[in-house]
């Protein structure tokens, strides 16, 4: 009998965070009410406290999924994983509410008495791996330091997602990331490496369609 109930348990927790993160999304931390929460939820405030101690717990949480909301669904290694991570999240940013409300309250959280610079961090660590893939692969030119450029590629995505945010609600995004890209992989690639790598807006699209099937998979799992 334990099992249905922690399956259940599961679902509860997830259900919360999904509908956390869309009032966080639309409203900001401010304005993300515990019972704005709870109805979007359809569950009770002893099921929220239960799983979460209040509502600043409930945005760390937010916060720190983002890497999961894309990773887990990227087949490619080195520095074409690198590429391909970015050109997912240049779509998810447009259309996934937990990714958008963890950059948000990412962005927001000195108002709300925090500075976790953990979620950049996440984001860093996980580019420099592949950027260790793709220098024990030969996929590097020699100067390339993995740890800065892993900071750096987190900085201009996180500059350009608010540049593109309010020029075009980041529906350019998808673009900005390619051209990024094109600037950034004739200075890093080696030769042969760089006429391998696919950097395109259709691959963008596609890598989006097809993390958007694996989603869908999961819910009916």
């Amino acid at each position: 009998m334990a099992a249905p109930k922690q399956e259940r348990a599961v679902q509860t927790r997830e259900q919360l965070l999904r509908a956390a993160a869309e009032v966080f999304d639309e409203y900001g931390y401010a304005g993300a009410g515990i019972n704005k929460i709870l109805q979007r939820a359809g569950v009770t405030a002893g099921a929220l406290y239960f799983h979460f101690k209040n509502k600043q717990d409930l945005a760390l949480e937010v916060m720190h999924a983002q890497r999961n909301t894309i990773e887990p669904h990227v087949p490619s290694t080195g520095l074409q994983r690198l590429v391909d991570i970015t050109l997912i999240w240049s779509h998810s940013l447009q259309a996934d509410p937990m990714l958008r409300a963890g950059v948000r309250l990412t962005a927001e959280q000195a108002s709300f008495g925090l500075r976790d610079a953990s979620p950049y961090a996440v984001w860093a660590r996980s580019f420099e791996e592949c950027l260790e893939a793709a220098r024990e692969a030969g996929e590097l030119r020699d100067h390339v330091q993995l740890g800065a450029m892993a900071e750096f590629v987190v900085g201009a995505c996180t500059g350009m997602q608010e540049y593109a945010q309010v020029v075009s609600g980041r529906t350019d995004l998808p673009r900005r990331t390619v051209n990024m890209w094109k600037l950034l992989l004739p200075g890093i690639a080696t030769d042969r490496t760089l006429d391998t790598i696919e950097n395109s807006q259709e691959r963008a699209k596609s890598l989006w369609t097809t993390l958007g099937a694996h989603d869908k998979g999961d819910q009916h799992v």
